[in-house]
């Protein structure tokens, strides 16, 4: 073992934290669009739920702004990033404002909630359920639409930072 087990003078949220770390996951932009306007949020806590029904599953901080808009809203996309996109996970993972974090991002509107043009892939849902998930909520989706962009490889995070896949 490389990492002293829990207990043994390590803080145990930092060891989970860098063991997760470990789990190479995609990155994604949560968007939604709310009274104020859209706002969107960078999360890689994003999986498949369910293929019949189609159902997608995201966990949101429980204080995050975005939260708030999905909540009122109902829907959500779930839009997918390719590699070279750091830049564009880095403004939506900002606290800066929903609106001024789209104000130099090219989207379009799907299913009533926007999708970034730079996106991968994205996934529209209508909200189904929220349930708590410690300092998280879980938030259930039923997919409406899908849609991609051009092909390539996708934006991944992966022992604290960005990369991709070697193709």
């Amino acid at each position: 073992m490389t990492t002293p087990p829990d207990g043994a003078g390590a803080d145990p949220a930092r060891v989970y934290r860098d063991t997760m770390g470990r789990f190479a996951t995609g990155v994604t932009v949560v968007t939604a669009t709310g009274p104020g306007g859209p706002a969107g949020m960078t999360t890689n806590a994003v999986t498949s739920l369910s293929l019949e029904p189609r159902l997608l599953l995201v966990c949101f901080e429980a204080r995050s702004r975005t939260l708030e808009v999905v909540r009122g809203a109902r829907r959500f996309a779930v839009n997918i990033l390719r590699a070279g996109d750091a830049d564009l996970a880095a403004v939506f993972a900002s606290k800066v404002v929903g609106p001024q974090k789209f104000a130099d991002i090219t989207h379009t509107e799907e299913h009533g909630v926007p999708v970034l043009d730079r996106a991968l892939a994205w996934i529209a849902c209508d909200l189904l359920e929220l349930r708590p998930g410690g300092d998280h909520e879980i938030g259930i989706g039923r997919v409406l639409g899908t849609g991609s962009g051009a092909p390539g490889p996708p934006l991944v995070f992966f022992g604290g930072r960005y990369t991709t896949i070697a193709g």
